[in-house]
């Protein structure tokens, strides 16, 4: 891994394409408890399931407690609600150091702690380096502190995220932006360990000032790109939001046309879905919104003329971020024993 940083123990998608943590989880199980009823627990500390306390807390998670954060070099503006802890969720303004994700109420505090702080890019393994742009791969039961911090920060800029502190069973990707001073957030996806339901991608956010330079597809590009090296299809957690469902439906058009423009001869969606690690209830529906699939004798048929594809492809001018196969360093881990994930 020759650039590579190798750590093996530490701890907005555009607003327009936000793709949100699934609510109503039902059948996955987490020690027992579905991530439902996890995420009940975490709203009701005290073990007690009042339903006063449940609507107390929705009524003040609907009201924004932080107005801005101080992010690195940015003053960024917060969107919605986070449960922060009480004594820093009182604060108009909270101080955040960029590399490790400590919460501050003070400036000063801010910068006695970055006198100390020696973490120049996320705790973890990095996995992908391609000129200035790194990712890294964190493990939630490993650095649950960071993992955490990094669930709060997104709850400031997503509506319906439900899930802050049960991290342990995911994998956390930090996308990072890498100069001399070390390696600078820009947004992250999230993904299960072990999902049953072949979900590759949990929640998913692109930190405001890095919004609408093509980084939010980016980042869902790569969670499929994990999808491929793990030889399985994979899908976001769902349901996604309408705006989710937007962002989603934009990657998997851009794929799917440049599949159609460049392939010849047949092509199944089986097929489309063994390159691409789409799954195929996906594919079928975005080719259903292309109006480019007919079901034709009890099967889904493609309908495409090269001119239609054409004329498709004219929504996708600008050019796109990609990424490189060769410069991902990455094996999936292998399940051994339950809860514990290991790499050959």
């Amino acid at each position: 891994m020759s650039g590579l940083l190798q750590i093996d123990l530490f701890s907005a998608v555009d607003k327009s394409s936000l793709a949100i943590e699934k609510v109503n989880s039902t059948s996955q199980k987490t020690g027992g408890r579905t991530r439902q009823q996890k995420r009940k627990e975490v709203t009701n500390d005290d073990g007690h399931g009042d339903k006063d306390d449940h609507s107390q807390h929705d009524d003040i998670s609907k009201v924004k407690n932080i107005n801005t954060i101080e992010f690195g070099k940015y003053m960024i503006e917060t969107w919605y609600f986070s449960p922060y802890p009480e004594e820093h969720s009182k604060c108009s303004r909270l101080y955040i150091c960029e590399f490790c994700l400590k919460y501050m109420k003070k400036k000063t505090t801010l910068l006695r702690h970055k006198e100390k702080c020696t973490l120049r890019h996320p705790p973890g393994n990095e996995i992908y380096r391609k000129d200035n742009l790194s990712m890294f791969e964190v493990d939630g039961s490993v650095n649950k502190i960071y993992c955490q911090n990094i669930c709060l920060l997104a709850k400031l800029f997503l509506d319906h995220k439900t899930l802050y502190y049960d991290v342990e069973p995911f994998l956390f990707y930090i996308l990072t932006e890498v100069d001399d001073r070390g390696c600078h957030m820009v947004g992250y996806f999230s993904k299960e360990k072990n999902s049953p339901d072949d979900f590759n991608l949990a929640c998913i956010l692109t930190l405001p000032p890095f919004q609408r330079k093509g980084f939010g597809k980016f980042l869902i590009a790569f969670s499929y790109e994990l999808s491929k090296l793990e030889n399985k299809v994979g899908t976001p957690e769902k349901p996604l939001s309408d705006l989710g469902l937007l962002s989603f439906r934009s990657y998997w058009t851009e794929v799917l046309l440049n599949i159609l423009k460049e392939h010849k001869g047949n092509l199944s969606i089986k097929d489309i879905s063994a390159r691409t690690s789409i799954k195929t209830e996906d594919i079928i529906a975005t080719l259903q919104s292309l109006h480019l699939i007919k079901y034709w004798k009890g099967q889904h048929i493609i309908s495409v003329t090269p001119k239609v594809v054409e004329e498709h492809m004219k929504n996708f001018q600008r050019k796109t971020r990609t990424i490189d196969p060769d410069a991902l360093h990455w094996t999936p881990p292998v399940t051994v024993e339950k809860g514990k994930n290991y790499r050959t």
